[in-house]
């Protein structure tokens, strides 16, 4: 019995000495240098850019070509020097590629935003949301998080270091795709160009996360969020069919009913929690700066790893996101009619792939799970997760110092990125695709990006401005 007591003390004693250990990482010491430009010509910019109605539709006809040539046509004003040292490239696809010559041409950078915008309820709104109104130190308008901010951001700075006569030390690309919200092709018609050209980016960054906080357990500062990968996606059909009839007279299963053991039966088992290494690196980062209890799992994840499970699968949201499969069931479609029996019914799941599955195996799992001959089960459109970005590297760094000295005092950590961008048509051009919207947002402010009220305070363009001039003196 002494020695049962004394193996659990000692064990015990482990996993809180590992805790006790678990501290933050030593910080790279950060260029605490000033940075200047004209702030309120930052704000003015980005207000026309919004004013501009660039609304991608599924359906390309209810899309206003004139909105797009309006913005386009604004930028020669706007950016006045850009225009003066770049060449631009009009890709099919609205793309938009600028060339801004370095001293070398050996090791390119590509900064990447899109112009193009989801569409909007009017009605919903506070202010009108393509008017551009300034009010209270905020700037309303669609487009305005997302991603605008940042295509202004990289062309303000740019403007900014040629007028102080800066040239990078190698060339300077930036990507724009007027679709990026329907999958348009532009950006893959921008990487299409450069794999004719034979160019290979050093450095790809692109939308992803922000300066938030509140992310994890028990950190109290402000994390800055730099995606080194982001989920693959799946929308999945599940389709019964059955002779219709009247309702009647129902059979004990029906099309409806069958549908609904079998999204039952995949709610009821979510995929495997996988510990990719984009969330492994944030949970090792972030942890080291939160309470002790979170400390105690974290630095003993080889025990706690079911703790972990049920934290995320309890917490849901993007916490859960980070380590597995989700499936998001979002359509459904049975009889035209309230009292016939459907002779045939679907639903339709969104589904976003951890980095550790892939198009195969999630599509594999569900037939595994609804196990039912009578379901169909059929991938819509796809595509596989990204491959994960180098982290120990000069490319990550550039970025996370950037981020390090436009946000003194925030924890900057890689993370994997739940949602889609343009960037992942890098993934066989680059090993170094970072994904960061160069901005710092409150909760409230997250929830705009595609909702109602999207809007930006006038210090976040600043910051974005900011960024984008400290990022590119590191190209």
């Amino acid at each position: 019995m002494e020695y049962v007591l004394g193996f659990i003390v000692g064990f015990l004693l482990v996993l809180v000495i590992r805790a006790l250990c678990f501290k933050p990482k030593a910080q790279r010491p950060v260029d605490e240098s000033p940075v200047t430009f004209e702030q309120d010509a930052a704000v003015t910019a980005l207000q026309k850019l919004v004013q501009c109605k660039t609304i991608s539709y599924n359906d390309p006809a209810l899309e206003d070509d004139g909105e797009f040539g309006k913005l386009i046509d604004l930028l020669p004003g706007l950016y006045p020097k850009v225009f003066e040292a770049c060449t631009l490239q009009k890709l099919p696809g609205r793309a938009l590629l600028f060339r801004w010559p370095g001293k070398s041409a050996q090791k390119p950078a590509v900064l990447m935003a899109h112009y193009d915008v989801v569409p909007v309820r009017e009605e919903l709104w506070e202010k009108p949301p393509f008017a551009g109104i300034i009010e209270d130190g905020v700037l309303w308008g669609r487009g305005t998080l997302d991603t605008k901010v940042t295509m202004n951001g990289a062309l303000f700075a740019a403007n900014t270091l040629l007028e102080q006569g800066f040239i990078p030390e190698n060339d300077i690309y930036f990507a724009f795709s007027g679709g990026e919200e329907v999958n348009g092709p532009g950006a893959k018609n921008i990487v299409d160009w450069f794999v004719e050209n034979n160019i290979t980016p050093t450095i790809v960054v692109d939308e992803g996360g922000a300066v938030v906080e509140n992310v994890f357990p028990g950190v109290k500062v402000p994390s800055g969020m730099v995606g080194i990968a982001e989920k693959g996606m799946m929308n999945v059909r599940y389709t019964v069919h059955s002779g219709g009839g009247h309702a009647s007279a129902p059979l004990p299963k029906t099309p409806i009913t069958t549908l609904a053991t079998a999204c039952r039966k995949v709610v009821d088992k979510p995929f495997k929690m996988h510990l990719n290494k984009p969330a492994a690196l944030m949970f090792d980062t972030l942890a080291r700066h939160s309470s002790f209890v979170y400390k105690l799992i974290f630095a003993n994840l080889w025990i706690f790893k079911p703790v972990l499970d049920m934290i995320c699968k309890g917490s849901g949201g993007e916490m859960n996101a980070l380590v597995r499969t989700t499936t998001a069931f979002t359509q459904a479609e049975g009889s035209t009619a309230r009292n016939v029996i459907p002779a045939q019914a679907s639903l339709v799941s969104n589904m976003r792939l951890s980095p550790m599955d892939s198009v195969a195996s999630a599509e594999s799992y569900l037939k595994k799970v609804v196990n039912d001959p009578d379901v169909e089960i059929e991938v819509l459109e796809s595509f596989e997760p990204s491959p994960v970005s180098e982290v120990d590297c000069d490319a990550y760094y550039r970025v996370a110092d950037a981020v390090a000295e436009t946000w003194r005092g925030c924890v900057v950590t890689p993370y994997l990125m739940v949602q889609c961008s343009d960037s992942r048509h890098y993934r066989d051009l680059s090993k170094n695709v970072y994904r960061f919207s160069a901005m710092d947002l409150t909760a409230e402010e997250r929830r705009t990006i595609h909702g109602n009220n999207e809007r930006i305070r006038l210090e976040t363009i600043g910051k974005a401005v900011e960024f984008y001039i400290r990022l590119i003196k590191k190209c």
